[in-house]
């Protein structure tokens, strides 16, 4: 007999759905989480956008968990009253090489099942956001903004309700897998040591760790994951824009794109920087990068209207010069560990997909 059916690693934005998930089949359930609270490193350091599914190539797992779990996410926030907006999204070209690109995006949208996507002239464009530097626009009606922090107290008041039990400040140590159960030991002031059925790896910038941790998982099956820091700008003044504006994307990334939160503050990035450690502060200087390249589709920003806001770091599975890599969720029918899921390079669209990569884990484990 095992001491608790599922052990979950990680209480992100994801580890909190599969939480959930897990504990409304019926099973028992403790969430390891070494920081003092949810949610406290990617899941809160994003634009909080509700990707629509446009980048992902047709067939990928990004592709398909994001427009399921987009709908799903849709529903959760009306039933649990979590506020978000459908504010779209607009993705503009400022040259007829760029326009070429934003076509591009359309037809790999529809092929993953975004049904609403429309190409529309400059003309139309400004008459939606007059601000706008543009030779034409794709318009996403489906893309949206959330709060972030409330869906995930969301989350994890559904699964604290069906019974999960979170421990904070415990860090994962170790498991040993090799026998009739997963044995699991934690850190921190009070070590524990947990026999379970399940194990969910959702360590998030952590997972490649913890999944090294795992005695009887081949080492060979786990990628390393590199750090991928986002730094965003917020603007100092009032932003003439209701819609979210992104610029046609660059690879590692959807360029230095426009949203907006719930309360109407603006804000700029993420940009891409490849770094070693978990730092979060942003460097002033690299808001001239940020000025440049959002003139290319604003002209009109205001001179010196953007100040350091904060940064997030991505779990990237592939470097610098690699093809972005698809979400790996690997379960024992993949790496022959009974019981065992490993959630590896998690990153957008991460949150959106969050309840249907919460499903993916079921499926998994069967």
């Amino acid at each position: 007999m095992s001491d608790v059916d599922a052990i979950v690693v990680g209480a992100g934005v994801v580890g909190l759905a599969v939480a959930r998930e897990l504990a409304l089949s019926g099973r028992s359930v403790i969430v390891l989480e070494q920081a003092e609270g949810i949610g406290t490193e990617t899941s809160s350091r994003n634009s909080e956008v509700i990707h629509a599914g446009l980048y992902y190539p047709a067939g990928s797992l990004k592709a398909r968990l994001c427009v399921e779990g987009r709908r799903e996410l849709y529903a959760f926030c009306e039933s649990h009253h979590v506020p978000h907006r459908r504010c779209g999204k607009l993705v503009v070209a400022t040259d007829e090489v760029e326009l070429a690109a934003v076509e591009a995006i359309r037809a790999k949208g529809l092929a993953n099942g975004c049904d609403d996507l429309t190409m529309i002239s400059a003309a139309e464009a400004l008459a939606m956001e007059p601000a706008l530097n543009t030779v034409g626009a794709l318009w996403s009606p489906s893309t949206g903004i959330i709060d972030s922090h409330a869906y995930m107290l969301a989350l994890q008041g559904d699964a604290e309700e069906a019974g999960a039990m979170f421990a904070f400040h415990t860090p994962f140590l170790r498991a040993d897998a090799t026998g009739n159960s997963i044995v699991v030991e934690t850190g921190g002031a009070e070590p524990m040591r947990i026999t379970t059925t399940l194990l969910i790896n959702s360590g998030g910038l952590h997972a490649s760790r913890v999944a090294r941790a795992v005695d009887g998982l081949d080492p060979a099956r786990v990628p390393d994951t590199q750090f991928c820091k986002g730094n965003y700008f917020v603007l100092t003044a009032k932003a003439p824009f209701t819609r979210l504006i992104y610029p046609a994307p660059h690879t590692h990334g959807l360029g230095v794109h426009l949203t907006i939160d719930l309360g109407g503050q603006a804000r700029f990035g993420p940009d891409i920087e490849w770094v070693d450690d978990l730092v979060y502060e942003v460097d002033p200087r690299r808001g001239e990068g940020f000025d440049a390249a959002i003139r290319k589709y604003w002209p009109g920003l205001p001179e010196n209207a953007l100040a350091p806001g904060y940064s997030g770091i991505r779990p990237k599975i592939a470097g610098p010069h690699d093809p972005a890599p698809d979400f790996r969720i690997d379960g024992p029918a993949d790496h022959g560990v009974p019981g065992l899921v490993n959630l590896l390079g998690i990153e957008s669209p991460g949150l959106t997909s969050s309840l249907a990569i919460a499903a993916e884990v079921m499926r998994k484990l069967g």
